[in-house]
């Protein structure tokens, strides 16, 4: 704590002298609790590391449920200048695009907790969950192909979901400059077969109650009301995406004497935006955007007809997707005057205020929703983004709540079934595919959310909206 600069109540500066070569500052969003926790393992070192890399401006940043990951802080924002800067697989993560989406039923709470267990039944037999497991669709490497270069618009085209659907994802569901030649085929022959899959880890499908709203009028522009039964589903680029990141890790490790490029840590394996390793990596990074797109498109796609099979009402519009690890050319106010940069989320969600045109049209005067999910068994949030967002952190947000104990810790502290037991008396209902994959998730292995939550918003840089409760839990 000694060496933070505390700016106020959620704000802690890493001052340029925490250690030699930082040519920017470290910037750290949390209260006195939260700081605490972020102070147990390598996150305030790897926010001071990310900040000697080459070509980056504003600060090092890192979120409310910033811990230790690969390189970056899972948490961890930094923008590069698009002519001068580099691009890190570290600062984008293994799984690519991992993210959340939000999907808002016609039904309320009542009118579906009698038939949760034969929901989820039905939604557990029709997506795919855990480590490996193979999807519903076989797809040739020319229709993976297509996959990678049209994501969710791929899977609307073939009758997954609705033209209504891509003007409420991220980038519309596609992300550009995607380059399918770029992704080795040992990462596509891990994903060619995983399309529509949910995964295992911390990824879930959650059937939620909305159990507060917080801003009414944004509620009513997102279609979120009390009492209302939504689902939100966390997944991302499975196989492929893992694969594409140790790739080019190696790739960019053996390129950086070639650009003259020495960092303070391997993990932090980097090369310049336009070089042609850059250019490769992100043409493959933005494939596996697109795969995960179409993941989360086709579990939705499943989602509404468990709904419509077991409910008799399979309308869910979709509120929103959001990216959480991802590196995207945006342009942002830099030093008072308009620049181009290369803004890395790692475990971060963007949050871009109202009148953005990347903003969907209907959603103009609100603001882009962002989605907080908690950990299975507590709550997750829905908030909106600010015009602060964009002046502190190139329009970014926290994830989730971030984990405060290892998976290997939390699989020894619980049994899966004391697990399921405490969750049902909670009125939470759990399908999982694993025994180990439950215990691991089990929800004080995370941080508060509702804390976590708390700081974005009094921080000023998201807005609460609503919070949500699962009644019922599917996880890989």
């Amino acid at each position: 704590m000694s060496v933070l600069q505390k700016l106020d109540d959620y704000r802690y500066v890493v001052p340029k002298s925490f250690r030699p070569g930082m040519k920017i500052e470290g910037l750290i969003y949390a209260n006195d609790e939260l700081i605490k926790q972020i102070e147990k393992d390598q996150t305030l070192e790897q926010v001071a590391n990310v900040a000697t890399l080459p070509g980056l401006v504003g600060r090092s940043l890192a979120m409310p449920d910033a811990h230790q990951g690969y390189g970056f802080a899972i948490g961890g924002v930094a923008a590069a200048d698009l002519e001068k800067g580099i691009i890190s697989a570290g600062g984008v993560g293994f799984d690519i695009n991992c993210g959340v989406r939000l999907l808002a039923s016609e039904l309320s709470l009542e009118e579906v907790e009698p038939d949760i267990d034969q929901l989820l039944n039905q939604m557990f037999r029709d997506i795919p969950c855990g480590t490996g497991k193979a999807g519903i669709v076989g797809l040739t490497f020319d229709q993976l192909d297509d996959v990678l270069e049209n994501g969710a618009e791929w899977a609307v085209r073939n009758g997954y979901g609705t033209e209504e659907d891509l003007h409420h994802i991220e980038e519309t569901g596609t992300m550009p400059k995607a380059d399918p030649a770029m992704v080795s085929e040992r990462a596509k022959k891990r994903g060619r077969d995983q399309l529509g899959t949910l995964g295992s880890g911390n990824h879930f499908a959650e059937v939620q109650y909305v159990s507060e709203v917080f801003d009414e009028t944004a509620a009513r522009a997102f279609g979120v009301r009390q009492n209302q039964i939504v689902v939100m589903i966390h997944s991302g680029s499975r196989g492929l995406g893992h694969q594409v990141c140790t790739d080019y890790l190696e790739v960019m490790q053996t390129a950086m004497p070639k650009y003259g490029i020495s960092i303070v840590d391997r993990q932090l394996a980097c090369v310049p935006i336009k070089s042609m390793e850059g250019k490769s990596y992100l043409g493959a990074m933005a494939s596996a955007a697109n795969f995960a797109f179409a993941n989360r498109q086709m579990m939705s796609h499943w989602t509404r007809q468990a709904f419509a099979s077991v409910l008799g009402n399979g309308t869910l519009k979709l509120v929103y997707d959001v990216c959480h690890n991802i590196a995207k050319e945006e342009v942002h106010t830099v030093n008072g005057s308009m620049k181009k940069v290369l803004v890395h989320r790692k475990g971060a969600t963007r949050a871009y205020p109202k009148h953005r045109p990347e903003v969907p049209p209907d959603y103009g005067e609100i603001g882009q929703p962002v989605l907080i999910p908690g950990s299975m068994g507590t709550c997750s949030y829905v908030l909106v983004g600010t015009a602060k967002a964009m002046e502190e952190t190139f329009g970014s947000s926290c994830h989730g709540a971030g984990r405060a104990m290892s998976r290997h810790a939390a699989k020894k502290s619980t049994t899966a079934e004391q697990l399921i037991q405490q969750l049902k008396e909670k009125g939470i209902h759990v399908r999982g595919a694993s025994k180990s994959g439950l215990t691991e998730e089990k929800p004080d292995a995370y941080k508060d959310v509702s804390l976590v939550v708390e700081v974005v918003h009094q921080a000023g840089i998201a807005k609460k909206v609503a919070k949500m409760i699962p009644i019922g839990v599917i996880k890989g």
